[in-house]
């Protein structure tokens, strides 16, 4: 049987992000103290890839207003992610963290390494900043995710951690009404 990851906490690694125009090092040490998206994809300059992680840049301004960090992860090394950084203009706009995965390390610790091509599915893991996995979605390769979604459930996931004792409903949007489960409830929703 196959544990879930949810409420785990992230496993160690070391690798290396082109960010800024420049190479940085990255560990799991940096995605603590804040909220942190990893946000895996197969392979640089594919077909999919760039729609994903242009959205997500069209996304970031409101993820960091929201304390979060993006990171994405694929096998490539860092040095594809500037080559890619520097020949696409969707990816040219980009400013959050690219990591590069080639040993496979972070993609195999989050369970989305597809072995037999040494490339990842197309995971978003959203990290609480005590370093534990709240939300965990994984994706075949032909279907795009949404930058957008994954800001409402980020933003669920902040209201459940500073709100003991409530939940939010399916679709639930900030400032609309949240549960406080108990057995009044029970058979009423």
């Amino acid at each position: 049987m196959h544990q879930s990851i949810i409420n785990s906490t992230i496993k160690p690694f070391s690798a290396t992000a082109f960010h800024n125009g420049d190479f940085h090092p990255v560990t799991e040490q940096d995605l603590l103290g804040k909220w942190s998206v990893v946000f895996f994809y197969p392979a640089d300059f594919t077909f999919v890839c760039p729609t994903e992680l242009g959205d997500m840049a069209d996304h970031y301004e409101k993820l960091q207003s929201m304390g979060v960090e993006v990171y994405s992860v694929s096998t490539d090394t860092h040095f594809t992610h500037k080559a890619w950084h520097s020949s696409s203009d969707t990816i040219g706009k980009i400013k959050y963290p690219m990591i590069g995965d080639p040993t496979g390390t972070i993609t195999r610790n989050f369970g989305v390494m597809i072995e037999e091509d040494g490339l990842a599915l197309r995971g978003t893991f959203v990290i609480n900043p005590e370093g534990e996995i709240k939300v965990a979605e994984v994706h075949d390769l032909g279907i795009g995710r949404s930058a957008a979604e994954l800001v409402r459930k980020i933003q669920a996931a902040q209201y459940v951690a500073t709100h003991d004792g409530e939940v939010c409903p399916a679709a639930w949007q900030p400032g609309e009404e949240t549960l406080a489960p108990s057995i009044d409830l029970v058979g009423k929703i």
